[in-house]
């Protein structure tokens, strides 16, 4: 079985997403050059976001097709200001509008309301009495996502930004509020830590209306390697 990974970012995407699915799908081993498949293995190809991610999957069906040893083609993207359903239902246009058949079955992980949204749902980093860091005493007042849902989360009408904007400056404070820990687009090693998705995937067991999305990349993971095994 192969598999072809399209994901949003350039940056976190493309250095988490390798790692984490060795740790969840530990039988597919990654290619260079989506050409280069043969058996259980996955081609993961980073786009530069919204609109450009538009394009590639375009570019991502193409290439299924002319191999034709694909499984699955998953895409991976972020929701941002728009809704999960909407996400979906753009890229099911975009098939439809560029009279694509796609020669896989069809995954899509839509990231609500970006990937960091997801790395808020670490219980263990979240300091629960902030002392050191202004901004996450702030944040944490105005939204508590060790106890709420991080994917409910809007933003406070003084920040200028994006809500997944909002987002990522809470997550960049709530590492900063341990003290030895940092965050940024290009720094993601606590992210790829095995016990950080552990502490992800125990929040979804221990609360199951929180972080539905990634929960939803959980299950398809689960799914290949299911049928990957299974083989």
């Amino acid at each position: 079985m192969n598999v072809y990974f399209l994901v949003e970012g350039q940056s976190t995407e493309a250095d988490v997403y390798p790692i984490w699915l060795s740790y969840l799908i530990p039988e597919l081993s990654r290619v260079e050059f989506f050409d280069e498949i043969e058996t259980n293995n996955y081609y993961l190809f980073s786009s530069y976001g919204i609109p450009h991610i538009e394009n590639d999957i375009v570019n991502a069906i193409k290439d299924i097709n002319s191999v034709g040893k694909y499984k699955y083609l998953v895409i991976c993207l972020d929701a941002d200001a728009a809704t999960v359903s909407q996400r979906e239902t753009k890229i099911q246009n975009i098939l439809i509008s560029e009279s694509l058949e796609l020669s896989a079955s069809l995954k899509i992980i839509v990231q609500n309301r970006c990937i960091e949204t997801w790395f808020l749902g670490n219980r263990k980093i979240y300091t629960r009495n902030p002392q050191n860091n202004p901004n996450f005493i702030k944040y944490s007042s105005y939204y508590n996502v060790c106890r709420n849902d991080p994917e409910l989360m809007e933003k406070p009408s003084t920040h200028e930004g994006s809500i997944a904007d909002f987002h990522v400056a809470y997550l960049r404070s709530m590492f900063l509020e341990r003290g030895n820990m940092r965050y940024s687009k290009n720094n993601s090693k606590e992210i790829q830590k095995k016990s950080y998705l552990e502490e992800l995937q125990n929040r979804v067991i221990d609360c199951p209306e929180h972080l539905k999305s990634f929960l939803n990349f959980i299950d398809i993971c689960a799914e290949i390697r299911e049928e990957l095994l299974s083989k």
